[in-house]
């Protein structure tokens, strides 16, 4: 069992209205990481991974392409302690 971490993301491009979030969520949820997906005033979308330090390292990196009509332009991502995610939301 690897470490848990947490990867706190930013996505910016085109990421709103085109299904992101939920992908986001499906994607998530088949490689057992928890957290959430939201969209932000400004345009980017704003998501937290946490679990297995592997399977969100795949997330974050799933972040780059998005959903099929997704057009990502940047990903930032902080790393912090995680917090103790259950599951996989989308917020709203």
């Amino acid at each position: 069992m690897s470490e848990r971490t947490r990867a706190h993301v930013f996505v910016s491009g085109t990421v709103q209205g085109v299904f992101y979030r939920a992908t986001t969520r499906d994607t998530a949820r088949d490689s057992g990481v928890d957290g959430w997906v939201t969209n932000l005033a400004d345009g980017r979308v704003e998501a937290v991974f946490e679990g297995p330090e592997d399977a969100v390292e795949s997330m974050v990196e799933w972040c780059h392409e998005g959903s099929p009509a997704a057009e990502v332009e940047d990903v930032a991502v902080e790393y912090e302690e995680p917090q103790g995610e259950s599951g996989f939301e989308i917020r709203y």
